[in-house]
């Protein structure tokens, strides 16, 4: 049987799933380019967000940064091997994440380069466009993202 208009495939081209992970390697490959291969845009994230509150326990942290618990213990142990964080054990076996000296630096080198990267990976769009997609992209996330969801990206 023939497919009908209602049941007919999606050009992949075209596919939602398909234009969100182009959209998701276009961002990080403009990510590396302006950063390096040193950091990923996920260590970034953990980084911004203990800038913001330091001290913040992992499972708090997992919440702020959209990872599960363990990806976001897998990561901090690594930022902690590197020098960048240090892990404060706390009672229940939390942990409080903290930025080193060190964790200040690579922020502070790559901070005045988030604009213009940003910049550059909208350029594409007139003004009213980048306000309008990025409003878009917080209503999809915020729409798609409830209180029980358990993130499951790993892309570290």
């Amino acid at each position: 049987m023939p497919n009908s208009p209602s049941t007919a495939p999606i050009p992949l081209q075209a596919e939602p799933g398909h234009l969100i992970r182009r959209a998701h390697q276009l961002a990080v490959g403009t990510f590396a380019k302006t950063h390096g291969k040193q950091i990923t845009p996920v260590q970034y994230a953990i980084l911004r967000a203990l800038q913001d509150t330091p001290g913040i326990d992992q499972v708090t942290l997992a919440d702020r940064v959209a990872l599960d618990t363990s990806t976001t213990a897998d990561i901090a142990a690594r930022l902690d091997t590197k020098g960048w964080i240090v892990r404060e054990l706390l009672p229940r076996r939390q942990r409080a994440l903290r930025l080193t000296p060190l964790g200040e630096a690579v922020l502070a080198e790559m901070l005045p380069r988030v604009q213009p990267m940003y910049a550059q990976l909208l350029d594409a769009l007139e003004p009213a466009e980048r306000d309008e997609f990025l409003r878009l992209l917080r209503k999809f996330v915020h729409l798609n993202t409830t209180a029980a969801d358990t993130p499951a990206e790993s892309t570290d």
